[in-house]
């Protein structure tokens, strides 16, 4: 009940008021008393410090202090009245007619016997939300939060469900690249620097961890997003006006930048042109990256004019040229491939308005950059609502906004490589900038107290290698909290420890870091509790604002492996037995099935020490059938890998077996294809020619 704890709270601020002044005038009197006089003037000037001055001092501050406190209580006051009195002139009141219906209503029911039976009502077709409309049409709760629509809010914009899981699915995609480009080389020191191990930018990364998150934002009914296209889907394409839209108001750089973003990712799949954009809007959008980064992005087209637009359209869609009744048709019965997405600025689209409406209706989507003469034009707000100009219509869709940082974070994961990166394994290379403080420095901590042999007393196992798991006398601990196993995994793979910046922006990362304090500290608190009352030890340490593992008190499989690594590459004389010993230290990858995003790098790092132990031992073996069973180990360790899949096909050329040489050769390209990625055959059989040249057996 909230009554008793209203009443507390009135008498409580009624004792504060009143009490002070009973005191003060029971003590000292009324506060003012008259003036002083010119004796006691100089008298105070030449002995200013006596009781009674120092009295009379005290008293005045007590009051001061009294009548702030009055004050404030005051105001309050005042403030609650104001908001009560707006509410009321707010409550609807019923009109005539509906009040003479509700007499009659009321009537009826009073009217009614006792004894009669009736049904219960039946339930709304609809379910129906508690609160009241804004004055822009959207569904407010009682305490004032409009309702989030089915999208991923990032430190820099907004983003449509199904755009982010786009951004996800291509963060994916650089890393199956990235494995399957590596070259094995003779196994180094566990701390690597492969300049190709950076990780993704921090927007992507805040995507991957909002879109892990089991408890997606509700929907908000009836609002549809400005997802991939403005014409793939019929969902948005019914939402844009198909003649193009004009883009006005506080939000309509960023939702360019939407647009840009969300459609370079729905047309990274196609071979076409996805955007064309003049070049001077692209500079206004993207900044100072746009002279680098868009000669790197797939299905972009980068024009000076739209006369050059309207040459493009007509080279690159033929079937959908400027005038074509058939590709008018194709278009709106949408047996046709969509066209472009133009985006231009006002003064284009001012001084080309008849070439820029044929374009929208013909070929290409259209979005302007200010008033768009041919078309509608929307206002949109920051945070991506769309409303028309003029005021007439429904609201338009929520649309992608994006500033210049998160959108560049974005197309980093689809833009080309840079034309020459440097090789992995080449020696003399720097260190890679976003790679300091967040690559374990292995050399350094994982030293001979970190791995024990013989009799070892420590009850607590830790396992992140495959699922991970922590052990207490070979039986699983139940981890509550999934942020909680994060640390531990995290800090499995930082032996060296972790502060907490390091920590909040890995399992956290996009959310401010003023507000995650706090709730790491609940995560290592239940963690400690539990760890504590299971097992009697404190298993992490926490000195310096840095936590790590007690290395006393826990065995990490993780450490054993590095341990393993770091044995076969410091041996004086390497032989078969120390590479076993790496392959053998590994049972899966690191933390299997989870999808943190600052798993990948150091994840990668491990397996490529177990490709290199696989490629070392094939390399090294003097039987033909014992390689290839070693490069068939590597190949299950990673799939995707197309150097070990090249020596393999060799191998098996070199053996005579040319029928399982294609079948893996096939067996590659269906894995790459169902993965998204879509190498050639022939490029796979030029790539075993050209690095293993074999001579057919006879």
């Amino acid at each position: 009940m909230r009554w008793p704890r209203q009443l507390m709270s009135l008498l409580f601020v009624l004792t504060l008021l009143a009490g002070p002044p009973i005191v003060l005038l029971s003590l000292v009197g009324a506060p003012i008393q008259g003036w002083p006089t010119a004796a006691q003037a100089r008298e105070w000037v030449q002995n200013p410090l006596t009781e009674q001055t120092l009295t009379a001092a005290l008293t005045i501050a007590a009051w001061l202090v009294w009548l702030l406190l009055a004050y404030t209580v005051t105001i309050r006051v005042l403030t609650r009245l104001s908001a009560t009195v707006s509410w009321l002139r707010r409550m609807p009141l019923p009109t005539p007619l509906q009040a003479t219906a509700g007499g009659i209503a009321g009537a009826a029911v009073l009217g009614v016997s006792s004894h009669a039976i009736t049904a219960p009502p039946s339930p709304p077709t609809q379910p129906i939300a508690a609160g009241t409309l804004d004055e822009a049409g959207n569904l407010t709760p009682p305490d004032g939060d409009v309702l989030a629509d089915a999208g991923i809010s990032v430190a820099g914009g907004w983003l449509p469900r199904d755009v982010a899981e786009q951004v996800s699915a291509a963060a994916a995609l650089v890393w199956l690249r990235r494995r399957r480009s590596y070259r094995p080389r003779p196994p180094g020191p566990p701390s690597r620097e492969d300049t190709d191990l950076a990780p993704m930018p921090p927007t992507v990364a805040a995507v991957q961890a909002a879109l892990a998150d089991p408890t997606p934002p509700p929907s908000e009914p009836g609002a549809a997003s400005a997802g991939s296209s403005l014409l793939d889907r019929p969902t948005v394409s019914g939402a844009f006006p198909r003649a193009g839209v004009g883009l006005t108001g506080l939000g309509a750089q960023d939702a360019a930048r939407g647009l840009l973003v969300t459609n370079l990712l729905a047309g990274r799949h196609h071979p076409a042109v996805s955007v064309v954009v003049t070049r001077s809007v692209l500079a206004g959008l993207l900044g100072p990256t746009a002279e680098t980064l868009g000669p790197r992005l797939p299905g972009l087209a980068v024009i000076d004019n739209l006369g050059q637009a309207t040459g493009f359209f007509s080279r690159d869609h033929p079937g959908r040229g400027l005038g074509g009744d058939q590709a008018q048709r194709d278009t709106q019965d949408g047996s046709g491939s969509p066209g472009p997405t133009l985006i231009v600025d006002a003064a284009s689209a001012t001084d080309n308005a008849e070439t820029l409406a044929t374009l929208a209706i013909t070929s290409a989507a259209v979005a302007v950059l200010g008033r768009f003469p041919a078309g509608q034009t929307w206002q949109v707000n920051p945070s991506g609502r769309t409303h028309h100009q003029d005021g007439s219509g429904p609201a338009g869709p929520r649309m992608c906004v994006l500033t210049p940082v998160t959108a560049t974070d974005l197309l980093t994961v689809i833009a080309h490589p840079d034309p020459a990166p440097p090789q992995p394994g080449t020696s003399g290379r720097s260190r890679h900038p976003s790679l300091a403080g967040r690559s374990p420095q292995w050399d350094a901590a994982a030293q001979d107290h970190l791995v024990r042999s013989g009799n070892d007393t420590r009850r607590l196992q830790l396992r992140v290698l495959g699922e991970p798991t922590l052990l207490l006398d070979g039986h699983p601990v139940e981890i509550r909290r999934t942020a909680a196993l994060q640390v531990l995994v995290f800090l499995a793979a930082h032996p060296d420890g972790a502060d907490t910046r390091q920590l909040t922006d890995a399992i956290w990362p996009g959310l401010p870091r003023r507000s995650l304090t706090g709730r790491l500290y609940t995560t290592l608190s239940d963690l400690r509790a539990t760890i504590r009352s299971t097992a009697g030890v404190t298993l992490i340490e926490h000195s310096d604002d840095r936590y790590r593992l007690d290395p006393s008190g826990v065995t990490v499989d993780l450490w054993r492996f590095h341990h393993a690594v770091r044995d076969a590459t410091t041996a004086v004389a390497t032989d078969a037995t120390t590479w076993k010993a790496v392959i053998d230290a590994y049972p899966g990858d690191l933390a299997a099935r989870r999808t943190w995003p600052w798993l990948d790098p150091i994840r990668e790092t491990t397996r490529r020490h177990v490709i290199d132990a696989h490629a070392a031992l094939a390399s090294a073996s003097p039987d033909a059938r014992e390689a290839l069973a070693w490069l068939q180990a590597g190949i299950r360790i990673d799939p995707y890998n197309a150097d070990l899949h090249t020596r393999a096909v060799s191998a098996l050329i070199t053996l005579g077996d040319h029928d399982a040489a294609d079948h893996l050769r096939k067996d590659y390209a269906r894995r790459l294809a169902a993965a998204g990625d879509l190498p050639t055959e022939t490029a796979l059989t030029t790539a075993t020619l050209r690095d293993h040249p074999v001579i057919p057996t006879r």
